[in-house]
């Protein structure tokens, strides 16, 4: 019965959502992949946020109904902080029709995230909200949310439908460092422009560096490109990875799309600050510095976070992974292979639940190869040119809760750890474990009131 009344309310509100699309008329950017959606979103909102008043779907509200939080109204903030209630849904309803009705002060352009989940989901979403401009990130090997697809082949064509139904004078907006966001080129009408470190790429990302004081990560620089002879300085604070300049070269190409010039667009993502639990730079406990990359997990998103771990500079560099879900029959795989990857530069491995366990298994059973002679994977081949991790630096446990204070016993001066793991698994609470007591104390407090809101 439950199940029955969610899909007729995301019917009911898709009509709602189509209905104020087509009165109100507002320029919509479309943005799917299966990871660094959210992060190119925020990247964009920045940069045109600049320029027009926009909205923007809040955390991960990308199907019919995060649609109707955000487009009939300024919801989804609301969602995340008190939760889904049958008076919020009977607000949202009332919103919609007073919009059909009267007249309102809406936003020139949404900024909506396209999910799919199952087969289907992103040609019936881009149907009802077609964009103007579509962004497409990247799919990689083994792609979140793949477990009800038949393969990443299923989900690249799932995602390509966001930028198939594009008109003539639209944009295509492709990773060109993923050859299969790349070939999407194909299936699209639209005018096309890239992004990425590529040379053919036409916004093109140079000099990337990390930015560092001491042991402590602070950010991230590199150069914009656009044209022969036209780039720009990009700093970003408080975020790591390449997936910041992914992300604000996605939004660069967007802005020019809608006619903003380089200098503009450099000095609007100054103020782009990453979203929580993507790559966020935290001060730890004992004078240990956290990458909280907590919000979600894929193959390619942990090894994009283990490779920002590699990079750094540490005295000890600690892995705390949680396992990736909905991988399907990938699973045992995927988390072997990050075993593999964890090789000759992870000091400290904790993994926690019960597919992690894949990961510890992985990265003991290198060294044990190695003892007796048996070749290992080329992916296991680390900075420090060492094959596999004694057990005495490898635990397992079982949940978040069991684990954090293990962690934070674990943790000493000058680590740098990495948290990261699906969302499912309340990474998060490790993270909240080992901050610094000022940052600690400010989260409970946030987490409190959001509690009494809720009462």
């Amino acid at each position: 019965m439950k199940i029955f009344l969610e899909k007729i309310s995301k019917k009911f509100f898709l009509v709602l959502v189509k209905a104020h699309i087509k009165r109100y008329r507002p320029f919509i950017i479309g943005i799917t992949g299966s990871v660094g959606k959210t992060s190119t979103r925020e990247a964009v909102k920045a940069v045109i946020g600049s320029q027009k008043r926009v909205r923007v779907s809040a955390g991960s509200l990308n199907n019919e109904l995060g649609f109707a939080l955000t487009v009939l109204g300024n919801w989804d903030q609301e969602y995340f902080e008190q939760g889904s209630s049958a008076w919020l849904w009977i607000r949202v309803f009332c919103a919609g029709l007073l919009g059909l009705l009267f007249r309102l002060n809406k936003p020139e352009i949404y900024i909506l995230e396209y999910g799919a989940d199952r087969p289907g989901d992103i040609r019936k979403l881009a149907k009802a909200v077609r964009p103007n401009i579509a962004v497409v990130t990247a799919i990689g090997e083994i792609p979140v949310h793949i477990e009800f697809f038949s393969g990443s082949e299923a989900v690249a064509r799932e995602k390509s439908k966001l930028v198939e139904g594009l008109v003539p004078t639209g944009y295509a907006i492709l990773n060109a460092d993923d050859d299969v966001v790349l070939d999407m080129k194909e299936k699209t009408k639209a005018r096309v422009l890239t992004y990425g470190f590529s040379d053919g790429a036409s916004i093109k990302v140079s000099s990337f560096e990390y930015k560092v004081d001491g042991n402590m990560p602070i950010g991230v620089t590199f150069k914009l490109h656009y044209g022969s002879n036209s780039f720009v300085p990009v700093n970003i604070n408080g975020s790591l990875g390449k997936s910041q300049a992914w992300s604000a070269a996605a939004a660069a190409a967007v802005g020019v799309a809608l006619g903003l010039n380089l200098v503009e667009i450099s000095d609007a993502l100054s103020y782009y600050d990453g979203p929580k639990g993507r790559l966020k730079i935290l001060a730890g406990i004992k004078n240990s510095w956290i990458i909280d990359d907590t919000y979600n997990a894929s193959p390619s998103s942990t090894r994009l976070a283990l490779s920002v771990l590699r990079e750094l500079p540490a005295v000890r560099r600690v892995a705390v992974l949680g396992d990736m879900l909905e991988l399907g029959k990938y699973t045992v795989q995927a988390h072997q292979t990050i075993g593999d990857l964890t090789d000759g530069f992870v000091d400290v491995l904790i993994c926690v639940g019960a597919r992690a366990k894949f990961i510890a298994d992985s990265a003991e059973n290198q060294l044990r190869r190695q003892e007796v002679g048996a070749p290992t994977s080329d992916a296991s081949i680390g900075a420090g040119g060492a094959s596999g991790m004694p057990e005495k630096r490898i635990y397992t446990f079982d949940t978040a809760d069991m684990a954090k204070r293990k962690v934070q016993e674990l943790v000493k001066e000058g680590d740098l750890i990495l948290v990261k793991g699906s969302q499912g698994m309340r990474m998060e609470r490790i993270v909240e474990e080992i901050m610094a007591e000022p940052l600690r104390k400010k989260e409970l407090l946030v987490r409190q009131s959001k509690k009494w809101l809720s009462m």
